[in-house]
């Protein structure tokens, strides 16, 4: 299974600070068995958010978003999928609750203005189901298989766990990625590229990949002209019958492209 993810922030596009989520995800979704299907960085604009998600919707992909639903001018996430959806806000009861909850815990009455401003964290658009939050009790939500956290880590994190256990249990480890790779030597991509769309073609299933690295163990300006790639196959498990045949062709057509050296990577073998 794959997932999308959406950062929003300006704080994280400008600089001032530095994102804390996609490494977080990487992780959490290989230690489940489920692969990040891509990543968009978006900024605190209504518009350009409500744009996106406009789109990811029509994907039908689990995505999980973070940040932009909290209850000031500057957050946009919870107006953004309501229009989206084209949907109205209201009031979640349980969110409402909590949050109710916190401001008499805090010495605010209900009907006072902090109260009324923090309130505004409960309004998820209709329909939407309620993402608990272990640090402060305010929930995020989530609709249509999209699912909003807060953009502090500490928060979301926890709560993208949460959605993990509770709605895709069933998904983790169906199926995983089986790869062979290797360091090539003396060929360049362009030379190399027919090869990679032969394997593809004989060999359904099997995807190629092939990234070029500098020799940082070369001088300066011998670098550019001495060739070096990361190349590779990599297939699901129900592909993984083919892997060693391809894999040993691959590397017999290598050598005869003109290879000067292979070292293969760990986990890869000739088969």
């Amino acid at each position: 299974m794959q997932i999308g993810i959406i950062i929003i922030g300006d704080e994280i596009l400008n600089g001032s600070r530095q994102d804390g989520h996609f490494i977080f995800f990487k992780h959490l979704f290989k230690q489940h068995g489920l692969q990040m299907a891509w990543a968009q960085y978006l900024p605190d604009d209504c518009d350009t958010i409500t744009r996106q998600l406009k789109q990811s919707f029509e994907e039908k992909l689990p995505v999980f978003v973070t940040g932009g639903i909290g209850a000031t001018p500057d957050d946009h996430t919870r107006q953004a999928c309501a229009l989206a959806l084209n949907l109205p806000l209201q009031a979640h009861p349980e969110a409402l609750k909590n949050i109710e909850a916190i401001s008499i815990r805090q010495g605010d009455t209900l009907n006072s203005p902090s109260h009324l401003q923090r309130a505004k964290m409960a309004e998820f658009p209709k329909g939407a189901a309620l993402i608990p939050n272990p640090f402060n009790n305010i929930a995020g939500f989530s609709i249509k298989e999209h699912y909003f956290f807060p953009g502090f880590p500490k928060m979301a994190h926890p709560m993208a766990e949460w959605v993990l256990n509770t709605y895709y249990s069933k998904n983790f480890f169906q199926h995983q990625i089986t790869a062979k790779a290797a360091l090539v030597d003396g060929v360049p991509e362009s030379r190399i590229a027919p090869l990679m769309e032969q394997i593809e073609q004989k060999w359904p299933g099997i995807k190629t990949f092939s990234l070029p690295t500098i020799r940082e163990d070369l001088p300066n300006d011998e670098q550019i002209h001495q060739y070096r790639l990361e190349f590779g196959l990599k297939v699901w498990d129900k592909d993984c019958e083919n892997l060693p045949q391809a894999w040993h062709e691959a590397l017999h057509s290598l050598k005869q492209l003109g290879a000067t050296k292979i070292t293969l990577l760990e986990n890869s073998s000739e088969g």
